[in-house]
């Protein structure tokens, strides 16, 4: 009994001599503990994918590692155009509108769900990572994390998707003309809003790189909310 005694007076001795060093955790989640975000933004949360199902339609973002060169440039806008094509035809997603920035790429895609997206994504970024290598003849890796990706469940989701994937570059005033962008699914989407101006031009049909929609959301739920004005913008773009 005065050995336990002895053991348990030691005990607390030394939980009090952590606890005055600010150790006062024994196990459990440390603050700041886990993988640290890379680059100057966090990381891409590593949690479980949310479930997807194939009348959803989903919006996808690739970024670029810091220090690599634009992709706006009509060689890197033409290899991720195949890179589209080729994963269309493996037939685990089917993108159907998209747009290039200058460190990311946007676009939105239909798969039959969460498993089939993850396959897809993944045959499509070794695609784009060899390809961009090949082109600007370095090694290494080319994206800074994994891709992100969101469900679009709503008409109202979609459309708003939609503005921000084919409008992207007013956001970041990469694009000023009142036409759509050049390195984006605009020239073919048949969404615009009829305009007198003649640089619009509402598309008949679809680059052969690109799927036509076959969720009711993508195809015509969105357009409940109104066709797109060409010069509608994501909030914080900047217009001539």
């Amino acid at each position: 009994m005065e050995q336990s005694s002895e053991c348990m007076k030691h005990f607390h001795r030394e939980r009090q001599r952590q606890q005055e060093f600010g150790f006062t955790n024994w196990g459990g989640k440390r603050r700041g503990a886990g993988r640290k975000p890379k680059g100057e933004r966090a990381g891409v949360s590593h949690a479980k994918r949310p479930k997807l199902c194939a009348r959803h339609p989903v919006s996808v973002t690739l970024r670029l590692r810091a220090g690599l060169p634009t992709l706006r440039a009509d060689d890197s806008h033409e290899l991720i155009q195949r890179a589209f094509e080729r994963a269309s035809e493996a037939g685990h997603l089917r993108v159907i509108e998209y747009s290039v920035q200058s460190n990311h790429v946007h676009f939105i895609a239909e798969s039959r769900d969460e498993r089939s997206l993850a396959r897809g994504m993944k045959g499509l970024t070794v695609r784009i990572a060899r390809g961009l290598n090949r082109l600007w003849r370095r090694i290494g890796r080319v994206f800074s994390d994994r891709y992100h990706a969101r469900v679009l469940e709503t008409p109202r989701a979609v459309r708003n998707a939609l503005v921000y994937v084919l409008q992207n570059a007013r956001k970041h005033g990469a694009w000023r003309a009142r036409r759509p962008d050049t390195y984006s699914s605009g020239p073919s989407f048949g969404g615009w809003k009829a305009s007198a101006e003649p640089a619009v031009i509402s598309a008949d049909s679809r680059p052969g790189f690109l799927g036509r929609a076959r969720s009711w959301l993508l195809s015509i739920g969105w357009r409940r909310h109104g066709l797109i004005d060409v010069r509608e913008a994501p909030v914080g773009a900047v217009w001539p």
